[in-house]
């Protein structure tokens, strides 16, 4: 079964290259057309655009950075959506906001496609390595044949029943890595400016209970003033609105997640967004900086 990928970005393309270096029979598109060469390379076709992904894949793969770039590529709201995904298994990987994924799921049904939810937890390196986490939402039967299909790209998959489950469940464990990586940032920031050795403040939060894989990742990035990008401050500030947007739609306070979002807004207008979510530092030096005093 051939299956097709769309969204080569920070994310899709190693995910992608797994797939292709798998074993898998993938034919792929990009909107800049160079980010595919490397999937050639490892023995992907590469498609002039959606429509041809679509016309030569079974499956398709979304991997797309947001709900308007999704729309685009399924030509959604237009004559030529129907006969894009009638008979095709669509895979949405990226992050929408529910409400959106529950809508795009019904339109999908009512042209004689199916869909499946598959958000996963991590970032470019995971995704590099294979150790991605995903979770699943859909009809069983759609999500019992994506499962295995996810194997080269992560080190469990989920089952969160129907959609937009995995949506959600993927919106909770970011609002945890959010406000975990500003914490971890933060304090950072505290104990440089109260004179302490950097390296030595990251040694004994790494020995101690506090210390996690995120931890060691983002440690070293803070040490070394390293904003290379796992996790995108941009890609973080579009997450927090979406969970937000959910909180809201619930009812449900979010303390934690709002003094995040305007640190994140505030490492974006600084100029800092296509730098890794730990360029958040920017934000908090800036309000040291204006608190400072004579």
């Amino acid at each position: 079964m051939r299956v097709g990928f769309l969204g080569l970005g920070v994310m899709g393309r190693p995910m992608a290259l797994r797939l292709a270096r798998a074993g898998t029979p993938l034919v792929v598109g990009n909107r800049t057309a160079a980010r595919a060469e490397p999937l050639r390379a490892a023995g992907a076709e590469v498609a002039s655009g959606p429509a041809e992904v679509f016309d030569r894949a079974e499956t398709v793969i979304l991997m797309l950075a947001d709900e308007r770039a999704m729309d685009d590529v399924l030509a959604r709201g237009t004559e030529a959506f129907p006969s894009r995904v009638a008979g095709r298994l669509v895979v949405h990987m990226g992050t929408t906001s529910p409400a959106y994924s529950h809508g795009l799921e019904s339109d999908i049904r009512a042209a004689g496609g199916r869909y499946v939810e598959a958000p996963v937890s991590g970032s470019r390196v995971p995704a590099e390595n294979g150790e991605l986490v995903a979770m699943l939402a859909g009809e069983r039967e759609a999500v019992a044949a994506v499962r295995p299909l996810l194997a080269p790209l992560c080190r469990e998959t989920f089952l969160c029943g129907p959609a937009p489950n995995a949506l959600l469940m993927k919106l909770s464990v970011n609002l945890f890595l959010i406000t975990q990586v500003t914490g971890l940032t933060e304090a950072f920031h505290f104990a440089g400016r109260q004179g302490l050795d950097g390296r030595l403040f990251l040694d004994v939060l790494d020995a101690g209970p506090m210390a996690s894989a995120v931890s060691r990742m983002k440690a070293p990035k803070l040490l070394d003033g390293d904003f290379g990008v796992q996790a995108a401050a941009l890609d973080v500030l579009k997450n927090n609105r979406l969970i937000a947007e959910a909180a809201r739609a619930t009812g449900l306070a979010s303390p934690l997640l709002d003094a995040c979002h305007a640190l994140f807004e505030e490492t974006v207008s600084l100029g800092h967004g296509g730098e890794d979510m730990v360029a958040v530092l920017r934000a908090i030096e800036a309000r040291t900086a204006g608190n400072a005093r004579p």
